[in-house]
């Protein structure tokens, strides 16, 4: 094993991701597969669960468990958590990945409800996800966790307030965690910028027809392959150094 594999080697970890199943979710949930962790694939659609999980089984051989939970629900989060214990016995790291930006014409237009549900799932479950696995990881002498917010929490545009809202809480939680689970567990925000995922292409974001982006340095979106190697360094003993920070991964955002 040469010494870049060593620094990124996850052979033995077990690496529970929110919002697992598509988008940046699924593939940081094969790249730490790919690097010899076991994985839990944890969203709302069981059956799209199932699918990754079986299809990084195959091409890995490593173990990955399905498993059904709305992430803005508090009272479904220890169920969560028992059952990755009972199966693994352990989680080393946790992705907080799950999110949610709802469109809107206009800002009357959003409804407390929807308010609500945006800040349940983007805070309240990372929360509520990091208290009950930091507490776990701290017995355990170690850990890492992952919050992915995004670079509109630090530049908001009025089309994702309530969303950029929420995120700009969760960097604000990983400092304070950071804190709360040290010196023994590191908790760090990887900042994504826009990419090319489902869920951008559902509001309309289509770089091979125009490009949008031309104001970051890159002049272009990430592909959601991209965001791997930024996963894998704070997952990885690579970052044993790095805790309560904020990697970017948004193409230079001005």
């Amino acid at each position: 094993m040469s010494y870049a594999e060593q620094l990124f080697d996850l052979t033995g970890h077990v690496v529970l991701i929110t919002g697992g199943s598509r988008g940046l979710g699924k593939e940081m949930a094969y790249g730490v597969a790919r690097c010899g962790a076991d994985v839990v694939i944890a969203s709302r659609k069981m059956e799209n669960c199932v699918a990754i999980a079986e299809d990084i089984e195959r091409e890995t051989g490593r173990t990955a468990m399905p498993y059904q939970v709305h992430v803005g629900r508090w009272d479904q989060l220890d169920g969560l958590v028992d059952a990755t214990y009972e199966r693994f016995g352990k989680i080393d790291t946790l992705i907080n990945n799950a999110g949610m930006s709802p469109l809107y014409d206009k800002l009357t237009d959003v409804t407390e409800k929807l308010f609500d549900a945006v800040v349940n799932l983007n805070l309240k479950g990372p929360f509520r996800l990091s208290a009950l696995v930091g507490e776990r990881m701290v017995a355990a002498g170690r850990g890492s966790i992952i919050n992915v917010s995004t670079a509109g929490s630090l530049r908001p545009s009025p089309d994702i307030i309530p969303y950029a809202s929420s995120k700009a809480g969760l960097n604000a939680m990983t400092e304070g965690f950071a804190r709360a689970l040290g010196p023994t567990v590191r908790v760090n925000t990887l900042m994504a910028g826009p990419f090319l995922t489902d869920v951008s292409k559902s509001w309309g974001i289509d770089q091979a027809a125009h490009n949008p982006f031309g104001s970051l340095s890159l002049q272009r979106a990430g592909d959601p392959r991209e965001i791997v190697g930024a996963a894998l360094f704070l997952a990885s003993d690579a970052s044993s150094f790095t805790t309560g920070s904020i990697v970017r991964a948004d193409g230079g955002i001005p």
